[in-house]
């Protein structure tokens, strides 16, 4: 599962202008950065708040909030892209965030 590339498409908004792609060498950088985003925009939003906790159900409603998620993960044996949704993301970030915490 290390070093499969991962492509992050996302629309945080209605508005087709705020469609963008985040580019990764893994999926667990992947996660790592869905993660950030949330966690910036929480930083965002609670300027004054130093320490800033969250529960994986916060972040479940920010990727649901959003109006596209998807993944493209490449694999190697068919030398291309596979697709995967927002569920799929969501299941991947769950096992992602238990592995750090279990370290």
């Amino acid at each position: 599962m290390a070093n499969r590339h991962t492509i992050i498409l996302m629309q945080t908004s209605q508005n087709r202008a705020t469609r963008t792609f985040m580019d990764y060498n893994s999926i667990s950088q992947a996660m790592d950065g869905i993660c950030g985003l949330y966690e910036r925009k929480l930083k965002d939003l609670n300027p004054t708040i130093g320490n800033i906790t969250y529960d994986i159900t916060d972040l479940y409603n920010f990727i649901d909030g959003l109006t596209d998620l998807s993944a493209l993960v490449y694999e190697h044996s068919i030398q291309a892209f596979l697709p995967y949704d927002r569920q799929w993301i969501k299941q991947r970030i769950f096992q992602h965030l238990k592995k750090l915490a279990s370290r």
